[in-house]
């Protein structure tokens, strides 16, 4: 079966790179979105602009899901950077994904545990983190950044301050923290469609980053596109 891949970036930025070399381009709005099909590097794909956020992440993989048929998903672009020796620019790619703001420890469940679901953890595709760890030997990235394999932890919050950094780091000892990651890969485990995350750190979540993520939001979403770039030339 030819794979049809889902690309998901939460803004514009994370997606222009690939828009520009889209072949066969042919545009479907629905639900607020523009669904662009047609293919990169050879691979059929589905580019689309989800927004941000959790709800319009999970939305958004849904319809790649049903309306589009896709067979896997990429969800690439920004991230906070919390695993030590992670460093701005460097790249994640996802082992799993979960929502840090999950609290239903009233009712006895742990943090980050979705009540009443076997998972709350959703664990990302093997040959996908595989095809991504190739490509990143293949751009000349990894000569001045690495990339580390970790978990992917989100939240309807933008990750500015140390304590609640420290807080997270507490509680799900994620890699990155960002808005839309384990909402999309939430959606791919339930459709049963594999996923991949890509993030390249455009700051440190923590405060006193605010001129830092200013200067390498628009870097770092171009070397996450780069990366997704060079795995569909493996995926396909």
């Amino acid at each position: 079966m030819q794979k049809k891949v889902g690309i998901i970036g939460a803004m514009e930025i994370e997606l222009n790179q690939l828009k520009s070399i889209l072949q066969d381009k042919k545009e479907t709005e629905t639900a607020g979105m523009t669904f662009f099909e047609g293919t990169v590097s050879g691979c059929p794909v589905v580019l689309v602009r989800s927004g941000i956020g959790k709800v319009n992440a999970a939305l958004c993989a849904q319809l790649l899901a049903l309306k589009f048929g896709v067979t896997h998903v990429i969800n690439t672009g920004i991230a906070g950077a919390m695993a030590h020796g992670l460093k701005v620019l460097d790249f994640v790619v996802s082992s799993d994904a979960l929502y840090h703001d999950m609290d239903a420890t009233g009712f006895g469940y742990k943090p980050t545990q979705i009540p009443q679901m076997e998972c709350s953890d959703f664990r990302a595709d093997p040959a996908l983190i595989e095809a991504a760890r190739n490509a990143f030997g293949r751009t000349g990235d990894s000569a001045s950044h690495k990339m580390l394999l970790g978990r992917v932890a989100s939240g309807d919050q933008f990750i500015s301050d140390r304590a609640l950094k420290e807080k997270i780091r507490s509680i799900c000892d994620p890699a990155c923290v960002e808005m839309e990651g384990a909402a999309i890969a939430h959606a791919c485990y339930l459709n049963k469609i594999p996923f991949v995350i890509i993030r390249c750190m455009s700051d440190m979540a923590d405060d006193g980053e605010e001129t830092s993520y200013t200067f390498n939001e628009q870097t770092a979403a171009a070397l996450s596109a780069t990366l997704v770039i060079k795995m569909l030339d493996t995926v396909k």
